[in-house]
């Protein structure tokens, strides 16, 4: 037999029999507390409330496409390749460093009790050593790339409120077990002559150098050897009882979160019970188990927080904070069965606090409400987040609550008001929500009376804001261009509902969606066109999950429907950009693509692009009309918000900046085309009103123009007459 062939290593090298049993008993009591751990943190989820969505539908293609999705480091790639990179090392050399110590388990405690002799010799110890030198100096490089960027500056988004001494050393550990593996392995190649030519341990070869070098002597190697195996067992040892106790329980909660995550989330809300108190957050058995696990798999690593426009101008919201805070809490009364429940009977403590925690309130809650009310409900910190936290259903949860408790901005009390007595966020008549059209030089059909194929849904601002009016009117003009019949619904149509959900008023939202269902079944035409992004979202991905029948003996609830809406998509809802790039595709507006010649930028609203993945429609539109299109470094997925959502268009905020302020010095600083930006073009009735607003307190009404797509699309068919 050759070298080669015989090539294996003695596993318990200078260990006793007496050590080896020592060995054994503290390896299952390391397993029985991470076992024990793992089933109390999973035993703890139990404490929510069930989950409205069935997150286990389709369990194995979920795990798999979760298994695909983590292996792949696909979301720590997204936006921060030096984070992908470094996640990739730290993965992949820890898993393979923790198959190959299951490889010599099943070697030493299965087989050779079972066949008498070791698989764990020969090429294949030798590939295996390769293998385990490679992945771990990925391991421990990827490690040294953490605590690089940990500790480079301490201001970065890795550093916050909740960062602690377990940051530290769930780091620190992770790298001496890294170093300490190697090591250990070079003082055994020192220690034993027959491991000489065991080159494929290149890394543990080097280091063996280094230390011969260093004075090391063969006898020296086999006396230090016990102590070095000791302590790096211990810690591994160690390593394995704390990860369900402290931050490597990540390891476990964030794949576990991504498995049962809702790809909509967000998107579209949890179906409201008919028992609304269900909905709120008084108390932490309100969340569901998600949202308590939620807390768990986050990973500190703030990238939520760093793409929240709120944070970035100076707003009271930290979205990282908000679902740790959530966590801390219940951490806190997790011993204590009633805790936290707002009750005379309940009593919770807080930082050492007595009294009842509610948990959002102005002063003494868990949750700031000024957090809730900075929320834009623009979905950033969830596209950010790399474990799929889902921050959005559990603020408009605090926002349900704080609606119940009448702890709302005034203002917003008044958009809710004039909804509810009015049917839009004006207080105009309903009456004149057609007026918009009196301008046309042709007659707007009215859905209700004649069959239409697209009904137009125009939404309160193209309906009552004066500058929006004028978009509705271009709109309207390049439906008739094109030999379009469509019609809308005039005073039967009201407000949509998807911006007073995310402020929290379920109520009224479920009143809205009521008559307007009621309203389309009443009416012929194919399709549902939207104006609006955020009417679209909600009647494309929320009406059709209301469960009518829950509420058709409420007296409160004015409609009388039992079957749900649109269930299976039968009605397509679309964005009026979709509809028109398909009739400029088919030549109906008669665009050669060369008629406009000015330089823009183009903002992708946060309801049509981050909610519905629709990018491309309105960059079509905007090229088809020959203008050059140059894009903000935030764009696409990474739009940064205008500031109008959840309810930002009614309400006044002490920040630094304006998020529409912020988003214009984009457009004209930080873009290729820099102040050569004539037109900053948008497809959404808010955006255009919160821009139109920060280009006059920001100071840019000389230098830019905010247009709609639909604005531009017009100019370009007259131009082409």
């Amino acid at each position: 037999m050759t070298a080669l062939q015989a090539a294996t290593r003695e596993t318990f090298w200078t260990i006793s029999p007496v050590g080896k049993a020592a060995f054994y008993w503290l390896a299952a009591v390391a397993i029985l507390a991470f076992g024990y751990g793992v089933y109390a943190r999973f035993a703890a989820y139990a404490r929510g409330c069930e989950d409205p969505r069935d997150r286990l539908s389709n369990l194995p293609g979920r795990v798999v496409t979760a298994t695909r999705t983590v292996l792949s480091n696909e979301n720590q790639f997204d936006g921060d390749l030096y984070a992908g990179v470094m996640h990739t090392f730290v993965l992949w050399g820890f898993l393979v460093l923790l198959v190959a110590t299951t490889i010599l388990g099943i070697d030493i405690d299965v087989y050779r009790p079972l066949a008498g002799e070791s698989f764990w010799v020969g090429d294949f110890y030798l590939v295996y050593q390769f293998a385990v030198d490679a992945f771990g100096l990925l391991f421990v490089v990827g490690v040294g790339m953490a605590m690089y960027r940990r500790y480079r500056e301490r201001e970065g988004r890795l550093w916050g409120k909740h960062t602690s001494l377990e940051d530290d050393a769930f780091v620190w550990m992770l790298l001496l077990l890294g170093v300490g593996g190697f090591v250990l392995q070079a003082i055994g190649i020192v220690g034993q002559p027959a491991r000489a030519d065991e080159t494929v341990s290149f890394v543990g070869m080097a280091m063996a150098a280094g230390f011969e070098a260093a004075g090391l002597t063969t006898a020296g190697a086999e006396a230090v050897y016990g102590v070095v195996w000791w302590s790096h067992s211990l810690l591994a040892f160690a390593f394995i009882a704390w990860i369900p106790y402290a931050k490597p329980f990540h390891m476990i909660s964030s794949f576990a979160n991504v498995v049962v995550r809702d790809e909509k989330a967000g998107a579209r809300l949890p179906n409201v019970p008919a028992d609304l108190d269900h909905t709120n957050a008084e108390s932490l058995e309100d969340f569901t188990w998600k949202e308590l696990l939620d807390g768990d798999a986050c990973t500190k690593c703030g990238r939520c927080t760093d793409a929240c426009p709120a944070d970035t101008v100076g707003r009271n919201l930290d979205p990282r904070d908000v679902i740790l805070d959530l966590k801390a809490y219940r951490e806190s009364v997790v011993d204590d069965p009633v805790a936290g429940r707002r009750d005379d009977a309940a009593v919770a403590t807080d930082g050492g606090r007595g009294g009842t925690v509610p948990i959002v309130a102005d002063e003494g809650g868990v949750i700031a409400s000024e957090s809730m009310e900075s929320c834009m409900s623009c979905m950033a910190c969830m596209d950010a987040c790399p474990v799929d936290i889902e921050h959005l259903t559990s603020f408009t949860r605090m926002n349900r609550q704080l609606v119940d408790e009448g702890a709302v901005d005034s203002t917003l009390q008044d958009v809710f008001q004039d909804v509810m007595q009015k049917g839009n966020t004006f207080g105009e008549s309903q009456s004149s929500r057609g007026d918009w059209a009196d301008e046309l030089e042709f007659e707007v059909d009215d859905a209700r009376e004649t069959e239409v194929e697209y009904l137009w849904y125009v939404g309160d601002y193209p309906s009552f804001d004066d500058r929006n009016e004028k978009v509705a009117r271009a709109l309207a003009r390049l439906f008739e261009e094109a030999d379009v019949s469509f019609g809308i619904l005039f005073d039967d149509e009201r407000n949509d509902g998807n911006d007073v959900r995310r402020i929290g008023e379920e109520f009224l939202y479920l009143e809205l969606a009521g008559h307007h269902v009621e309203t389309f079944a009443d009416c012929e035409f194919d399709s549902i066109v939207c104006t609006d992004p955020h009417s679209y979202n909600t009647m494309k991905n929320e009406y059709p999950e209301v469960d009518f029948a829950e509420f058709a003996d409420d007296p409160m609830m004015p409609f009388d429907r039992e079957e749900p809406w649109n269930p299976e998509g039968e009605i397509d809802v679309l964005h009026w950009t979709q509809v028109v790039e398909e009739l400029v595709n088919d030549g109906r507006l008669g665009l050669s693509g060369d008629e406009l010649d000015y330089t823009v930028t183009y903002h992708d609203p946060c309801h049509l692009g981050r909610y519905n993945d629709e990018y491309e429609a309105p960059r079509e539109l905007i090229r088809a009309t020959g203008a050059e299109l140059y894009e903000m470094p935030r764009s696409r997925s990474d739009s940064f918000c205008c500031g109008g959502g959840g309810g930002g268009l009614w309400t006044e905020h002490d920040e630094e900046v304006k998020p529409s302020e912020e988003r214009l010095r984009e457009a004209l600083e930080d873009t290729d085309a820099g102040d050569a930006v004539e037109k900053f073009v948008v497809a959404c009735p808010m955006c255009t009103t919160m821009f139109e607003d920060g280009r006059k307190t920001g100071g840019f009404e000389d230098d830019v123009e905010i247009v709609d797509v639909a604005e531009l699309l017009i100019e370009a068919v007259e131009t082409g007459r």
